[in-house]
């Protein structure tokens, strides 16, 4: 299964939420960024993630930190493309504010990760 189908798979049948080991860093980036309304979270397939925090038009609020669970450093593939697009597998945002509307958050959505449209 190409990557392009696990992130149309993935999208389609079921909400994307942060993992366990993904929320102190979460926690974390929200604490060092006052004006963060949710972390962008990508998930590669090397097991490596990026994340940076959004503020309310979508625009970065912090670094991008890319970390690998369970590991002092990233993989040596993220060190030389720095996490490139092509190896993402899994894509969504941890918002911080529930009250959102729905309308707003598509468009950051869009903003940040682009449109994703099957050709």
């Amino acid at each position: 299964m190409n990557i392009k189908r696990k992130m149309k798979k993935n999208k389609k049948n079921k909400k994307l939420a942060a993992l366990k080991s993904e929320e102190a860093m979460i926690a974390g980036i929200i604490d060092g960024s006052p004006d963060a309304i949710g972390v962008a979270v990508v998930r590669l397939e090397c097991g490596c993630r990026k994340m940076a925090a959004l503020d309310e038009n979508g625009d970065p609020a912090s670094k991008v930190i890319i970390y690998r669970d369970s590991s002092e450093e990233i993989c040596t593939k993220c060190k030389e493309d720095n996490g490139d697009f092509s190896r993402v597998i899994e894509e969504f945002i941890h918002w911080t504010k529930d009250d959102m509307e729905e309308d707003a958050r598509q468009k950051i959505l869009v903003k940040v990760f682009g449109s994703h449209t099957a050709h």
